[in-house]
Order: structure tokens, then C-alpha cells, then sequence
């Protein structure tokens, strides 16, 4: 009959710039969408070039080399006889745009450049490409010479257009336009269009993924439809780790999903669906336009059908209930991802983490391992690529880990910075929780440095600064407690470009930081402290929610001593002991709890309130615990002062 459609998206890990590697992965897409019977392959947005090439996109080599990755795509047997959708920087008429490409049967069918740009939180491409603002409007785009000697076709249309195959109409958007209230989906639905494909570059937030779900959802809902959704998965050699996620789904319910969190390099998903389906939830929910400028679509033609003739007992796809991860699994399993990904593409043989024996730190200690967890599962799982990677972090060829804890004691250094102003019990809890997880530890007394930074000090004014209980000033006793901090910042990288070295082993290791966003928003931090590390996987994590997850790890992984360190009071330990006792904490410091922090922190950042915005709607917020006076001293508390401004 004619009515079922086989289509196919995808999750890939590409990586900036890496051209050969970005082929190899979109190509072994394409062959396995082809094997489950797949018409239509739907990639990530740039995945040819990778998405964050950031200023690199001004460079003419990231053109070309992306157009010598087309070329290969269009010569290959194994594009062949399937519609293939690919994303890449394309310039036309010495503008730069974000465009997908179509081809068939190495025949280019049209160019769709982004219309609608992401250029607000982490985003930024205003700053390398254009948005097509001219609606339904297409023009005719002059292929590059080595293009044309495949196709032999001199121009291709580009621009607002959609695809008009025998049996159905598909239609692009780019991954921001989704979001948009301006989104093209609803326009297409209305004319006619039957697929929607959504090309993403999406970023990893807590919470985020069931904003994306139910924005397919709605976009079904709404107007009818197929909507393919896919995205960039890794860290693509940035800060940002993208999650997947690609899903399929018919008028308002999921019928396919892919992994958020996976170190698969490639995850295709297909589903077959029936094109009358979205016929006759449009008969009664959707009505033809009615206004008198309405411009319909721009259809471009293609002798091609994604059903075939015999389809009778082709079964299609039913929906399924999406399953969301907790935060506390998404903060075990997104960063650990992330980690695993810049590791292996670093150059470096493991991690460094100073180790205080306190929840953020801890934190920290607890996603390396739950990276190892998940290798050592891929592993087992019979992922190559992984095994491979892992082997030559560790220099042996035949290495096979059998449990997460041997690779970490491989791959992960952890290390006790101690002063005379830290207490046996952070020591102590440190200690244990680098024996349950086995990472390589070591107790490291940072006082002869101090002191000696000290000495050149009062060798030089004739001074020697006190601190506060030893009768000194406040700007005394804060210099003596960030020295220490700073001390342990320089220490920190000296281990980890020797410390292998020292053990007879190759390579150098890369350095975790443990400040959590709470901390970084409110300025409340030592600059250039052990902040300042290569990496910092718990920055976009508030203190109340890693709090949360240090709980799932102790069921998670049976990490006990977890429960004494929740328990401690945060203490950055900087100041002199009392009868051996901690005498300095966090929320005294700070004047705050770190659950109040965390509420400013969410109004700060995710509402955008400044001080007084902050200060009407906490008198309401904290009306049974703080009187209007006190809720003003608390916001004053957090203000940062103006060399903290400058640095975050």
C-alpha cells in the first residue's frame, strides 16, 4: 500500500575538527540504519566539522575540509539508495550559515540553512554564522568544483525549502528553532509536511531532558506529524557535555528512544510508522489555512519513497513511557561521561583530585569512579573502542580491567593536603573513602611551603602577618588562610606532572576541581586556589544537590564512608584548630546555610534577579524563618566584591 515509513536517528560523539574520525562515525550511522531497513538517516547538527569549532568556523579550512568530507560521503557505496541528512558550515554569497544538507544517491537535493540562532546562556553562534531570515525563500547555490565532478549538478536549491518525495513531505528545523515560539514545524505542519527532523547540538543541564521530551511532544500534539529528533553526544573538546537523547515520535507520543548518557561513539535508533496515522489525526484535530497571506512551503521533488509497495504486515512502532533519570543519577552518570570522554582525547594517563574528606571534593571522587563503573560495563558489554582507549591510558596492551576499583587505582590519584590547622577527622575521612573507591592516595603536609612564601614575605617588609585568634587583623588572617589554598593549587599540578613519573610509570594526569555553583555564583571561594583546576566536574552543581547524590552513592556503590562525611560540617580548614577541634565553617563564614545559598543561587542564575528582585521574593520565601532585616543582611552577605566579579 504505501504507508509505512522506515526512518532512522542518531546520537554520534563527534569531535571538533576531527574530520576523518566525524566521517567514520556518520558513515557507520548510515550503515546501520541501512540494516534495519532505514530510507532516511537523520544526523546531529555540524556533525561533519563538530559543533564547538568556535572561532575555527572563520577559518576557510573548516569549509573546505567539511566539503571533502560531503565529497566522501556522496562517493561511498554506503550512502547509497537512502535519504542522508548531514549537518555542516556552508558559505553563500560570503555568508556564513549553519545548514543541513540532503543528498541521495549522490545527488545533493537541497541545502537548509538554520533560521533561528542559539545565542543566550552557553551559545554563541551569532558570533560565526547568519540565520536565513528570508521565509520561503530559496535561491540557487553554486557548488564547490569537487562537488560537482560527483553529482554533476552545477547549483543546488538553498534555503527555506522542504523535501516532496512520492509518498510524503519531510521538513527541517535545527535544534534552537524547537525551542522558538517562532518554531517552522507549525507552519510546515500546516501545509502539508508530514516529517519533521530536528538537528541538535544540545547541551547537558540537570532537569533539561524532559523539557526537550515534552517539546517533541507538544510539537506532535499540536499540529500532527513525525518528529525525529537527534544530537551531539560527548564533550566535542569544550566544556559542555551533549547528552543524546534522540527519540522518534508520532502525533504526541515517543515511540522510540536512545540513550541520554552512553559511551557508545554511535547510537542509531529506528522506527517504522504509518503515514496515515498522522493523516487522520490531522482530518480532525488540524483545519487548511484560512489566512490570505499565507506562503506555502517550497517543495523540492525527489523521485525516491521511504515506504515501499508491500507493507501490509509491517508492524510499526508503539509509544512508549519515556524513562527520566533522577538528578542524582544524572550527576553519576552525565559528568562521568564527560570525564571519560576528555580523558581519552587528552593525551593524559589519569586524574589528580585533592581530596579534603568534604562533600564537594567528595563528590568529585565519587563520579571518577562512577566513570570507571561505566567503562568497566562497556567493557563487558563488548565495546572495542572502549577497551582500546583504556588500554592505552594504562600503557599495557593486554590490560582487561575486571572491577572499576582496579581501573581506578590504574587511572585516578587522590591526595590529602594537609596543614597544621587540619584535623585528624577530614584526614581520616579522606582516607577512607580513597580505600573504598582504591584510588592511589597519598598524604601530602603543605606547611613547609607556607612557611617558607611566609618567610620571603617578612624576609622582605620585616612583618609576619597573624591570624585573627593570635590577635591579627581580618585582612591578616584572610591572607594566611588563601596562601595556604593557593599552596595547595601549585602542589596540585607539580604531583600531577610528576607523580607518574616518580612511579615509573608514563604520562601526567590531569587535575579535578571540586567548586560547586553555589559557591562560584556568590563569590565565596579563594582565586586561584584549588578551584583552578583543568577540570571541574561539580561546577554546575549546587551544593543541596550533590548532597542528594553523595546519598545515591552510598547505595549505588556501597560507598559508606559517604555517611561521615555528610554528616561533618562543611570547613575549609584554613584556620587554626581549638583543642584539636575545628573551630571555622562554611556557613559561619558565609552567614548562611548552603540550602539558603542554594535558593539565592537558583534565583541568581536560573530567574535573573538581582539584589532587590532577590530581596522581594525571599521576605515571602523565608517568612516563618527570617524577618525582612535579616533576609537584607543575607543578600549582603553573598554580594561579591569586585575582584571576584572580574574573575567569574
Amino acid at each position: 500500500m504505501g504507508r509505512k515509513v522506515n526512518v532512522a536517528t542518531c546520537s554520534l560523539n563527534q569531535w571538533s575538527l576531527d574530520f576523518e574520525g566525524n566521517l567514520e562515525r556518520i558513515l557507520k550511522s548510515i550503515e546501520i540504519a541501512k540494516g534495519h531497513g532505514a530510507k532516511y538517516r537523520l544526523g546531529p547538527e555540524l556533525e561533519i566539522c563538530g559543533y564547538g569549532c568556535a572561532d575555527h568556523f572563520y577559518e576557510s579550512d573548516t569549509l573546505l575540509h567539511s566539503f571533502e568530507v560531503l565529497r566522501k560521503l556522496l562517493e561511498s557505496p554506503v550512502s547509497q539508495d537512502i535519504i542522508c541528512d548531514v549537518g555542516m558550515p556552508i558559505m553563500h554569497h560570503n555568508v556564513r550559515y549553519n545548514c543541513r544538507v540532503l543528498f541521495l544517491n549522490r545527488k545533493i537535493l537541497l541545502i537548509r540553512p538554520k533560521m533561528l540562532m542559539a545565542n543566550h546562556g552557553n551559545y554563541r553562534e551569532m558570533r560565526w554564522f547568519s540565520p536565513w531570515n528570508q521565509l520561503r525563500k530559496v535561491e540557487e547555490y553554486f557548488l564547490p568544483r569537487m562537488i560537482q565532478e560527483v553529482t554533476g549538478q552545477d547549483t543546488v536549491p538553498f534555503g527555506d525549502c522542504v523535501l516532496s518525495t512520492k509518498d510524503t513531505c519531510i521538513g527541517t528545523e535545527i535544534c534552537a528553532e524547537l525551542w522558538n515560539p517562532r518554531s517552522p514545524h507549525i507552519q510546515m505542519g500546516l501545509d502539508g509536511v508530514e516529517i519533521f527532523t530536528n538537528s541538535s547540538a544540545s547541551h547537558h543541564e540537570l532537569r533539561k531532558a524532559d523539557q526537550r521530551v515534552n517539546l517533541v511532544k507538544s510539537a506532535t500534539t499540536k499540529t500532527g506529524g513525525i518528529y525525529l529528533y537527534a544530537n551531539q553526544r560527548g564533550c566535542d573538546g569544550d566544556r559542555l557535555y551533549y547528552d543524546g537523547c534522540a527519540m522518534v515520535a508520532i502525533n504526541g507520543d515517543i515511540v522510540a528512544q536512545g540513550a541520554q548518557f552512553s559511551l557508545n561513539d554511535v547510537e542509531v535508533i529506528t522506527a517504522t510508522l504509518d503515514l496515515e496515522d498522522v493523516r487522520s489525526y490531522r482530518g480532525e484535530m488540524c483545519q487548511p489555512h484560512v489566512e490570505s497571506e499565507h506562503k506555502p512551503c517550497h517543495r523540492v521533488k525527489v523521485d525516491f519513497s521511504l515506504s515501499s509497495g508491500d507493507d501490509i504486515y509491517l508492524p510499526t512502532h508503539q509509544p512508549i513511557t519515556w524513562h527520566f533519570h533522577t538528578p542524582e543519577e544524572e550527576i553519576s552518570l552525565g559528568p562521568a561521561c564527560w570525564l571519560w570522554d576528555y580523558l581519552r582525547r587528552s593525551g593524559q594517563a589519569g586524574f589528580l583530585l585533592p581530596l579534603s574528606g568534604g562533600v564537594d571534593s567528595s563528590s568529585t571522587a565519587c563520579i571518577v569512579y562512577s566513570m570507571c563503573v561505566l567503562v568497566c560495563q562497556a567493557i563487558e558489554d563488548s565495546n572495542s573502542q572502549v577497551l582500546k582507549d583504556v588500554r592505552w591510558l594504562v600503557g599495557d596492551e593486554s590490560y582487561r580491567p575486571q572491577h572499576p576499583k582496579e581501573l581506578c587505582g590504574r587511572i585516578f590519584t587522590t591526595c590529602y593536603m594537609a596543614s597544621e590547622n587540619s584535623s585528624v577527622d577530614t584526614c581520616n575521612r579522606a582516607k577512607d573513602l580513597a580505600n573504598q573507591i582504591s584510588s592511589t592516595h597519598m598524604n601530602i603536609n603543605i606547611d613547609m611551603a607556607v612557611k617558607g612564601i611566609l618567610g620571603i614575605f617578612s624576609l622582605v617588609t620585616g612583618k609576619m602577618p597573624q591570624f585573627r585568634t593570635n590577635g591579627g587583623s581580618h585582612r591578616e588572617n584572610l591572607a594566611l588562610q588563601n596562601v595556604q589554598a593557593r599552596v595547595r593549587m601549585v602542589l596540585a599540578y607539580l604531583f600531577a606532572q610528576l607523580s607518574l613519573w616518580a612511579r615509573g610509570k608514563p604520562g601526567g594526569l590531569l587535575v579535578l576541581g571540586s567548586a560547586n555553583v553555589d559557591e562560584s555564583l556568590t563569590g565565596y571561594f579563594t582565586k586561584y586556589d584549588c578551584s583552578s583546576a583543568d577540570i571541574n566536574p561539580i561546577g554546575g552543581i549546587s551544593k543541596t544537590d550533590l548532597k542528594s547524590f553523595l546519598l545515591y552513592c552510598v547505595e549505588q556503590f556501597q560507598l559508606t564512608a559517604l555517611r561521615g562525611i555528610l554528616a561533618a560540617p562543611p570547613t575549609a580548614e584554613l584556620e587554626p584548630l581549638t583543642d584539636g577541634q575545628v573551630s571555622q565553617t562554611d556557613e559561619a563564614d558565609m552567614g548562611m546555610t548552603y540550602s539558603e545559598l542554594s535558593v539565592i543561587g537558583r534565583l541568581r542564575k536560573i530567574s535573573k534577579c538581582g539584589p532587590f528582585s532577590m530581596f522581594c521574593k525571599l521576605i515571602h520565601m523565608w517568612k516563618d524563618a527570617l524577618s525582612p532585616t535579616e533576609v537584607s543582611q543575607r543578600l549582603h552577605s553573598i554580594t561579591p566584591p569586585p575582584e571576584l566579579l572580574i574573575i567569574l
